[in-house]
This record gives C-alpha cells, sequence and structure tokens, in this order.
C-alpha cells in the first residue's frame, strides 16, 4: 500500500424497509449528506450498492439488508449521526440501525455492480488496464453487463467488472481507490465476488 492512499473503512447499518424506487442511490446520496454533510467534502467516500431485487413497483430490501459506506478512516466517527435516522427516499424509506466499523480485508477476487468509463467495451477494459497500471495493481479482467442507474433527468452508464488473480496488497489498494467517478452512487466500489461467472 503507498503511503499517498489514505486507509478506507466500511461503516455498515443494519436497516428495514420494504420498496424502494430504482433510482434509489441519487435520493440515497442526499439524505446522508443531509445529516452528515461533511460527507459531501470528500470524492473518496463512497456507497456499496444495496442487496435489492427488482419487482414491476421498485426495489424490493430483502430481510436483514445492510447500508455499507466506504470511506476514509479518519472519518468514521462523523458517521455516527446516521445511526437511528429514517431516510426518505422519495418514493420509499430506509430505517438505519446501529453501525459496525468494518476493517476492510484482501480478497484474491472482487467485483463492482458498475464501473464509469468508455462506452465500447473494447475501449473500456483497455481503459481500465491503464489506470491499473498506473495504482500497480495487476488481476485479469471479467467485463460483464452495461448497466445504469438513472433518474428522469440524469443517467449513469457502466460496466459491471470481475477482476481476480489479485495479490493482497492489490487487492487493498483496489478496494481503498476503487475505479472511476461516481462512488457516492454506488459506482467503482469493489467488494468480494466468490463466482466469476455469474455477473449480472
Amino acid at each position: 500500500m503507498t503511503d499517498t492512499i489514505p486507509e478506507m473503512i466500511d461503516a455498515v447499518f443494519d436497516i428495514s424497509g420494504d420498496m424502494l424506487p430504482a433510482s434509489y442511490p441519487f435520493a440515497l446520496w442526499d439524505a446522508l449528506v443531509l445529516h452528515v454533510p461533511t460527507l459531501a467534502a470528500d470524492a473518496s467516500v463512497g456507497v456499496i450498492p444495496l442487496r435489492t431485487s427488482a419487482s414491476a413497483a421498485g426495489m424490493l430490501l430483502p430481510k436483514r439488508a445492510k447500508l455499507t459506506l466506504r470511506l476514509p478512516a479518519a472519518l468514521a466517527a462523523h458517521i455516527a449521526a446516521l445511526s437511528g435516522q429514517r431516510l426518505d427516499l422519495g418514493g420509499g424509506t430506509l430505517q438505519l440501525g446501529s453501525c459496525k466499523l468494518r476493517p476492510i480485508t484482501p480478497y484474491s477476487t472482487l467485483h463492482a455492480q458498475l464501473v464509469t468509463g468508455i462506452e465500447n467495451e473494447a475501449g473500456f477494459l483497455q481503459d481500465i488496464g491503464a489506470r491499473l497500471a498506473d495504482l500497480a495493481i495487476a488481476g485479469k479482467l471479467i467485463c460483464g453487463m452495461r448497466n445504469c442507474v438513472a433518474t428522469a433527468d440524469r443517467a449513469i452508464h457502466g460496466y459491471s467488472l470481475v477482476i481476480h488473480d489479485l495479490k493482497p496488497d492489490a487487492s487493498l489498494r483496489l478496494q481503498y481507490t476503487g475505479l472511476g467517478g461516481e462512488r457516492r452512487f454506488g459506482c467503482g466500489i469493489f467488494i468480494p465476488y466468490k463466482v466469476i461467472s455469474d455477473l449480472d
């Protein structure tokens, strides 16, 4: 790990709720910043996408769902204000419970649900390869489906991506830095991935 990359940590909240709009990442970020404005000042803060299942009415939250924020360890003390808050997501609500801080550990295979970048898949992979080289990260890439997070007036496009055969230090570096932009909306954040054949 280079000295220029700050240590990151995951803040994991118990949550409860029912149905969320498909565009929830935008409203979720706005609600989080409303309670903890400090989050908006650091571009490295990210929100790991919620585990949901799609339905005709929106996105269903499973039981025992978690909300996880990835942020610099130095900001960990600021997120205590989120515990117990009820977040209005414009078509759904999230009730936040207690928070646990979880260190980030290395895994040889990591997955990001959506990484922003070049629209063409071949160009995207070439660009990602160059970014990884800049970070001194070596791994094998598997590009998945092209995805989109959108509202009526904004859309973020990208690909799901698996990177495997990572060395421990490279795995940590990738989880700390991520790839691409829009981390606050769940993009470019890598988490452990155990099966590399299902990239939905």
